[in-house]
């Protein structure tokens, strides 16, 4: 054994106990990158975390929620854009053809 470790540190080979252990499941994580990569992709290097997850998960759906309760205020209005003939928009509210 100790011939082993004699001849591997003459040839220049690595042993088993410098290299970093790759476990299942570590994807991205167990290749060489540079620090560049790796700032700029951070997100791939960190353990999910479910807690953050969660919060940004809920205000995300919020956020949408709020849109699309705006937007359909905003059309049970019944206004319109309508452009006139100079090329100006303005805000119509819609009448039915029964009121003209």
């Amino acid at each position: 054994m100790e011939n082993y470790h004699y001849r591997n540190k003459i040839m220049g080979n690595k042993s088993s106990s410098t290299e970093p252990k790759i476990a299942p499941g570590d994807g991205i994580r167990s290749l060489r990158s540079t620090l560049l990569f790796k700032a700029i992709n951070y997100e791939l290097y960190v353990r999910p975390n479910m807690i953050i997850m969660t919060v940004g998960l809920t205000i995300m759906m919020g956020c949408s929620g709020y849109i699309f309760y705006m937007r359909s205020k905003y059309d049970d209005l019944g206004y319109y854009t309508a452009v006139e003939s100079d090329g100006t928009e303005r805000f119509i509210k819609k009448e039915s053809k029964w009121n003209t």
